[in-house]
């Protein structure tokens, strides 16, 4: 019986422990630092993610024998190197990659020159510092509006800008290259504009084999109609009506297994999840970006519709023995509302009281910005809920989904009306 301890505290974290809390070969769950969500399946520990050491201690005193890092942060910031080298932690399973794997996500300039070296379909590119300011400017000259602009480090979701103006995206790079974004912004990579559909395809590998999990296309902006600025997320849906069969076996193909690949050429141990993002251009796709965790709030959608045991998955990632695995999926569709804070994604007050109707069903109430405060449940972040539902159709999600979240309430809440409403 295994003893988990998930790392991280929004929606992601609540979805795995959920599913992971479903499990037979479940000893104890524990969640670092967790939210009231996970408090359902989960104990949670007061813990700084940040503090390698705190969470050492934490893995030690509860006999810890497995570490599923939600969040890329501390993957990035070498979360598994430090496990990797302590005595005592180095043969507790890890799901997640060392720093070096980590640089998929945590350098965008290191990820597209995977990509070109492993013959994987991508937008073609070029980087620039502040000492190649001018080259930069040069090259937004030579290509086509509109003009991606992307901070290379982590940048919390919000260092990509697509203009289309060329005298404006001059003046973004100019700013990114002088700490518009921080220590993020220090190499900008500029990309040609993908036109197309997007969607997110995730993989669970040990290495050597892989299982691919439920695909999702999450919803960006703040407004309906995908306006507005750019967020976390404001909704997903899975699966994707346009990834069929024909689709995916070409993501096999031209991505999973080149990435997979790519990964043992650079002897880049890799084990734990890949997110890939993904453009559908014309059927045939481009990878826009790699992600080293599950996507929030694709997550909330991709777990309820996971029928095989993900813990005996995630045993076998860390075992090498993947290969025998094999997912099943819930044939149904999954809408997830993310039902956020008014003045989302800028400023917002937290500590609103939240009210919960009795018929809501609970368990697909995924917590992403809340705590308790004298036993009651307020809000504590821009995106507060995750509202998931699992029916036979997008149709009859966005009907149960909507009349769900009546029963959701908290001062200014708000979320998108129009979620799914572009597949059907």
């Amino acid at each position: 019986m295994r003893r988990v301890l998930i790392i991280g505290a929004g929606g992601r974290e609540h979805a795995i422990a959920w599913k992971i809390s479903k499990s037979n070969l479940l000893g104890k769950l524990f969640c670092a630092p967790g939210n009231p969500g996970t408090l359902q399946v989960a104990q949670n520990l007061e813990i700084d993610i940040k503090d390698f050491q705190a969470i050492k201690e934490a893995v030690l005193d509860n006999n810890i024998d497995m570490v599923v890092v939600g969040p890329e942060e501390p993957l990035v910031n070498g979360l598994k190197d430090f496990f990797a080298k302590e005595t005592l932690l180095k043969n507790i399973t890890f799901i997640g990659p060392d720093s070096q794997g980590a640089m998929l996500e945590g350098s965008k300039d290191f990820a597209k020159s995977f990509m070109l070296k492993h013959n994987i379909p991508t937008s073609m590119y070029n980087s620039f510092n502040i000492e190649t300011l001018e080259e930069g400017y040069r090259y937004l000259e030579s290509i086509k509006s509109p003009y991606v602009l992307k901070a290379d480090g982590l940048a919390a979701g919000k260092g990509v800008l697509i203009l289309d103006d060329l005298d404006e995206a001059k003046k973004e790079l100019t700013q990114m290259l002088n700490g518009k974004f921080g220590k993020a912004g220090n190499m900008v990579v500029i990309e040609e504009f993908l036109s197309g559909i997007e969607l997110s395809v995730f993989v669970l590998t040990d290495g050597n084999n892989y299982l691919i999990l439920p695909e999702a296309k999450d919803y960006k902006r703040i407004g309906e109609g995908d306006t507005g600025l750019n967020t976390g997320g404001m909704g997903a849906v899975s699966p994707v009506p346009f990834a069929n069969s024909t689709f995916m076996k070409k993501v096999e193909e031209r991505v999973v297994i080149p990435t997979i690949e790519g990964l043992k050429k650079e002897k880049i141990e890799y084990s734990g999840f890949i997110f890939i993002g993904l453009m559908n251009c014309n059927e045939e796709p481009y990878v826009i970006e790699y992600n080293v965790r599950m996507g929030d709030p694709e997550t909330e959608a991709v777990m309820p519709r996971i029928k095989s045991d993900l813990l005996a998955h995630l045993i076998a990632t860390g075992n090498g023995t993947l290969a025998k695995e094999q997912i099943e999926t819930d044939p149904g569709t999954a809408l997830t509302l993310v039902m956020v804070s008014k003045g989302y994604p800028n400023s917002y007050q937290k500590g609103y009281p939240i009210e919960i109707s009795n018929n809501l069903k609970e368990d697909l109430l995924f917590h992403s910005g809340t705590k308790l405060q004298e036993k009651k449940l307020v809000t504590n972040g821009g995106r507060v809920f995750a509202l998931t539902t699992l029916t036979d159709s997008i149709h009859k999600g966005r009907e149960t989904i909507y009349q769900l979240a009546k029963g959701v309430n908290f001062q200014g809440v708000q979320y998108r009306k129009d979620i799914g409403l572009d597949l059907i």
